[in-house]
């Protein structure tokens, strides 16, 4: 499942850079590290694994609001929500 989950982000984040506006490419390039990271604390056995990514990125994500500025915040947050639904979808 893990497996899934990064090649599906990465095809996603691929469509980004490739179609997105300049928002978007800069949205999905913060959260590729964030999501990276995340990922990597996360257990292959682990029941309800997208919940637990969710829960980790919003935190993740939560801890970031210090570093950018709101307007980039958002932009982050809703690309984060895109990707989520992406990765539910399969």
């Amino acid at each position: 499942m893990l497996d899934q989950i990064e090649l599906l982000a990465n095809q996603w984040m691929t469509e980004m850079v490739e179609q997105g506006s300049d928002d978007q490419v800069f949205a999905s390039g913060y959260l590729q590290g964030h999501l990276a990271l995340s990922l990597s604390t996360l257990e292959e056995s682990q029941q309800g694994l997208l919940e637990a990514l969710a829960q980790d990125m919003g935190s993740r994500l939560d801890d970031a609001s210090s570093e950018l500025a709101p307007e980039d915040l958002a932009l982050v947050r809703n690309a984060w929500l895109q990707l989520l639904e992406r990765l539910a979808e399969n």
